[in-house]
């Protein structure tokens, strides 16, 4: 009986021994996660139950559990790098045309392949929520699932619809010598500034805002401002409501009280081009009328001009960025996370890949940050769960084991040959 047992401690030393080397061996493995063996004492029971003076009949093996602590993060220059912070998992479809197939990682090394999908090494596709229209607001389709692809072509062009300018006019300008305004005559305006502005097409157009003091009338000043398209500077476009000016009043602190929320509605100006009109408002507010130069302190509109695709960008929440040079982005999905009620349950594929087993529990499909599940790190990697000092230690306490169950059968032998030996 003492050679069964000290058998079974040599058999759980050299497991414990596979296990310690496996979790060495791997390290530097991204997204690994380490192993121990777990051991349960033996003893042959009978109807009558265990005997009080059963020696025992040794050691088995319960278990090879996972251990699923988070890894250190390293940090890289690749922005399709991901690392979870936290709980969930990366979920995988095996192939790319049945979205059906699923394993889960904790390895986020992906790059593009040349179909334009993000897969990992393996060609498995990263899968995410489909985006429900063309901006983040209109939110994501958690119960459909897609794969990520970045041939996505040019970014469309944004025709503008608001244009904010925020000036400061000098309070001691004075009228301007000629009574009519004239856009071509710099003489029938005080100031002028421009801004660039986009038609549905991304055809870049002019508008230039004019300013006129009026007279002073105490304890305000009313100042006119006129709107034109100038692209061709000689045969400027009026856009101003009935060919109206739209008059600025300031209060005696400078202040702009007139318009009170400091907006101004355009007429439609009509592109002459297969583009639509372009139909937009400029907004004031914040501008000033103070004793100092002329300044524009704030500029800026809504529309974009056509771009080209520059990078992918995923932010903390896991949602994927098409960026263009024009500066737009395009949301291309959501990164599809799960987790299990089990996670130590779920089935090694290798590759450090997993599957749902009848242990792991069913998988529950979420998003990064919300609910239970951890934050998305981009250009990082998670690296292997391996505390290396601590697998040589444990080496060495299982290279013990296994000597002090070999030195068990050596001196079982020993008696049993002395018994052999009687006369």
């Amino acid at each position: 009986m003492s050679f069964t047992t000290a058998l079974s401690g040599l058999n759980a030393a050299a497991n414990n021994l596979s296990v310690t080397g496996n979790n060495i061996a791997n390290a530097n493995t991204t997204g690994f996660k380490k192993s121990r063996s777990e051991f349960v004492d033996v003893y042959a029971s009978s109807i009558g139950g265990v005997s009080k003076t059963q020696p025992g009949a040794g050691v088995r093996v319960a278990e090879v559990a996972q251990q699923f602590n988070q890894g250190n993060l390293d940090f890289t220059d690749n922005s399709l790098d991901l690392a979870v912070s936290g709980e969930g998992f990366f979920t995988m479809a095996t192939n790319p045309t049945d979205l059906k197939s699923l394993v889960y990682t904790r390895n986020g090394a992906f790059r593009v392949n040349a179909d334009g999908l993000v897969t990992n090494t393996q060609g498995q596709a990263l899968l995410a929520y489909a985006p429900n229209g063309s901006n983040v607001a209109a939110g994501f389709s958690q119960g459909v699932l897609k794969t990520v692809s970045i041939n996505v072509g040019a970014g469309l062009p944004t025709a503008t619809s608001n244009v904010d300018i925020k000036v400061n006019l000098d309070s001691n300008s004075t009228e301007p010598p000629t009574g009519t305004m004239d856009p071509t005559d710099p003489s029938s305006y005080n100031k002028q500034t421009s801004a660039t502005v986009f038609d549905s097409l991304g055809v870049s157009h002019t508008l230039t805002s004019y300013f006129v003091a009026k007279p002073v009338t105490p304890p305000t000043r009313d100042w006119d401002v006129y709107h034109y398209i100038t692209d061709d500077p000689a045969a400027p476009v009026p856009v101003d409501v009935g060919g109206t000016p739209t008059t600025m009043t300031f209060d005696s602190t400078g202040k702009l009280t007139v318009p009170a929320n400091g907006q101004v509605t355009l007429a439609p100006y009509v592109t002459g081009s297969s583009a639509s009109d372009i139909v937009m408002k400029t907004n004031y507010f914040g501008s000033t009328q103070l004793a100092a130069a002329f300044s524009v302190d704030a500029l800026k509109q809504d529309g974009l001009p056509a771009g080209r695709l520059t990078g992918i960008a995923i932010d903390k929440e896991g949602i994927i960025f098409a960026r263009f040079s024009n500066g737009g982005s395009t949301p291309l999905g959501k990164v599809a996370m799960t987790r299990f009620p089990n996670p130590q349950g779920l089935s090694k594929l290798g590759d450090t890949n997993w599957a749902q087993s009848a242990d792991s529990g069913e998988p529950i499909p979420g998003e990064a940050g919300s609910g239970n599940f951890g934050l998305i790190n981009a250009g990082a990697l998670e690296q292997s769960n391996v505390d290396l000092s601590a697998q040589l230690v444990n080496l060495i306490v299982a290279q013990q084991a296994y000597q002090a169950n070999a030195q068990t059968i050596t001196t079982e032998n020993s008696i049993v040959q002395t018994i052999l030996n009687i006369r």
